[in-house]
């Protein structure tokens, strides 16, 4: 089975909500994850996946937790092509920078190698559906890929 970090970006914990869940149920399907709150880059090197859930703060910025983790990358330039993303934001579409953390995370990651395992996915906390359900969802169209 694959072994996953999970890169958790959160202010007020619903992001944070939302990794548990889907921790949860790789981790019932047989797979090895390593949650983060302080993700390292030369650690998270050596993951072939890196699933990110990530809210969106102030006027579509990353998480504090994340910042850290960012900036590593744009200094640092690693090259990712040997890692697999899955990105998953949460946001308030009533905002014009709903889910802007993933704009910033996603072209970086991308421009640095890393390959997309599946479609990232926006949940919208005013939806009716509880993120948690939503996030779960998309696990069950991808994990089978792992």
């Amino acid at each position: 089975m694959a072994q996953i970090a999970l890169i958790i970006g959160t202010t007020m914990g619903g992001a944070e909500a939302v990794a548990d869940e889907l921790q949860a149920q790789l981790e019932q399907n047989g797979h090895q994850v390593t949650p983060t709150l302080t993700p390292n880059l030369e650690d998270l090197q050596t993951e072939p996946l890196w699933l990110v859930v990530t809210s969106t703060h102030g006027a579509g910025e990353l998480p504090d937790n994340l910042h850290p983790f960012y900036d590593a990358l744009n200094t640092q330039k690693p090259d990712l092509s040997q890692v697999r993303i899955a990105l998953c934001g949460i946001g308030d579409s009533s905002y014009d920078t709903f889910c802007g953390a993933l704009d910033l995370l996603d072209p970086l990651l991308r421009s640095l190698g890393a390959i997309p395992v599946v479609d990232r996915i926006q949940i919208d906390v005013q939806a009716q559906e509880i993120p948690e359900d939503q996030a779960l969802s998309w696990l069950e169209g991808w994990q089978n890929r792992l």
